[in-house]
């Protein structure tokens, strides 16, 4: 990281009081409407915004695909609700992939299969994921931000040691040959996976770019961890805010220097062009060797940007505003990417995530195997009630949903990786033990024939999601 020039001029931070300004921009620029300034983007072209499955679950975990599409049809519902249009594309939660494998009652078809058949036509994976190479970034557990704290805890194993599922099952681990014809496939992370039985058509998968992701997501070499960013982790013991910055690598809170606004500004101005530049070099380098223009794909959590990394949101702006004025880049959806470069390849892509070591461990280790079996028993019994109650009555249909709304929040995938984490472990604990709760006191009313309304609907009053939802998408299908 460059040093710091006194004499060199900066552009301070916009004046005024952060707060006010948020507050100010929410109630007049955007009408107190977020995901209206959101529509209005995508409807004037200007972004993509990629659905995802309802409550983040870590799909290749569940035990039913009847959970794997309702979740895929309920978060694509709540799309459609919201911006007036079917997705393109689809965020993987945690990039978590699995492919179709061998059971004793057939073949259980992959996750893109699902997408396929909700006319997804893109979804996106870790690095290594495409490329067949060893975890990098976020994989490594090496980051900024929760999955930073793993490590700490845990000897995670890698991907290629992460035992199979079980003898009587077979994993499609199979990755391009990058050896020869498929080399600039590393390059462009762009192929086609699975295929419509009636269209013929695959759904394109695309690869986190490692270069960009590792100056992003690296505590120690990236971007956010620079010593005069602001400091995470050190707090005023009365107001809660943060006036230190990184100051130094490993540096006890103790110790820490104040915070010098002008000296993060000038730093943001280094690293949005700096990534500039990267982005520009890999195209151009790219096309150079093939004759055909690449794609550099850069992923990263909403919540690094102004939490873990302060000054994240304002070197985003200048990040695009760099791209933007560089004649050789173009900045483009990813339909639009598509639609302009079909992809040329067809990839079987092995089990994967973005997790720590790159497979299911954050997600499924010796702390939260545990919440593993109530999920699967809790699957079960709702594709049992769906068959018992095709015709419900207004009372059993009010229950019913309740319970399946209670079943997607079990699912989600931030109970296990905040016990694995170790931030706010007991409350993910209680959230998880909640949701089951309610779920068997419903499940148990309905076996008791007496509907318990009611409670369904002070259940509905805790939480208000998925208004639409309609329980018989967890039918059991062949």
């Amino acid at each position: 990281m460059s040093s710091r020039p006194a004499s060199t001029p900066v552009r301070l931070p916009r004046r005024g009081r952060p707060i006010e300004n948020v507050k100010r921009a929410f109630h007049t620029r955007f009408g107190g409407d977020i995901i209206g300034a959101f529509r209005r983007l995508q409807d004037d072209g200007y972004i993509e915004i990629v659905t995802s499955a309802a409550t983040h679950p870590y799909l290749p975990l569940l035990g039913r695909d009847s959970s794997i599409r309702a979740q895929i049809q309920t978060g694509i519902g709540s799309y459609i609700k919201h911006y007036g249009r079917h997705p393109h594309s689809f965020w993987l939660p945690e990039c978590a992939y699995r492919p179709a494998y061998f059971t004793r009652d057939g073949v259980r078809v992959g996750l893109e299969q699902h997408l396929l058949e909700h006319d997804i036509r893109a979804f996106f994976t870790e690095t290594h994921t495409i490329t067949g190479g060893q975890p990098v970034g976020v994989a490594t557990g090496e980051v900024v931000g929760p999955y930073g704290q793993i490590r700490r805890r845990y000897v995670v194993p890698n991907m290629h040691e992460f035992p199979k599922r079980d003898a009587t099952t077979f994993q499609a681990y199979y990755v391009s040959d990058t050896s020869s014809g498929d080399a600039a496939l590393s390059h462009s992370g762009v192929a086609v996976i699975g295929r419509n039985a009636q269209t013929g058509s695959g759904v394109a998968v695309i690869g986190r770019n490692a270069q960009t992701g590792q100056q992003v997501w690296s505590a120690s070499t990236g971007y956010p961890g620079d010593f005069d960013y602001r400091e995470f982790h050190k707090k005023a013991g009365t107001s809660g805010l943060k006036y230190w910055r990184v100051t130094g690598a490993k540096l006890d809170l103790a110790h820490k220097d104040y915070y010098h606004p002008e000296w993060a500004a000038y730093k943001v101005e280094q690293h949005a062009e700096h990534f500039a530049h990267l982005v520009s070099d890999q195209l151009r380098e790219y096309q150079t060797k093939t004759g055909e223009p690449g794609l550099v794909m850069s992923s990263y959590d909403t919540e690094l940007f102004g939490h873990w990394w302060y000054e994240g949101v304002l070197w985003l702006e200048k990040v695009l505003r760099h791209l933007a004025s560089d004649p050789s880049v173009e900045l483009q959806t990813t339909q639009e990417y598509l639609t302009a470069n079909p992809p040329k390849h067809v990839l079987h892509i092995p089990e994967s995530s973005w997790g720590a070591g790159g497979n299911h461990f954050t997600w499924n280790n010796t702390d939260n195997r545990w919440m593993w079996t109530p999920i699967h028993e809790a699957e079960i019994r709702l594709e049992g009630l769906v068959i018992r109650y095709p015709q419900p009555t207004d009372d059993e249909r009010i229950v019913l949903n309740q319970i399946a709304r209670e079943v997607l929040l079990l699912q989600s995938s931030d109970w296990p990786f905040l016990v694995t984490t170790g931030q706010a472990r007991d409350y993910a604990i209680q959230r998880f033990n909640q949701h089951l709760e309610r779920f068997t006191k419903l499940a148990d009313s309905l076996d008791r024939k007496v509907p318990d309304r009611v409670l369904s609907e002070q259940y509905w009053e805790l939480d208000k999601v998925f208004p639409d939802i309609d329980y018989r998408w967890f039918r059991a299908r062949s």
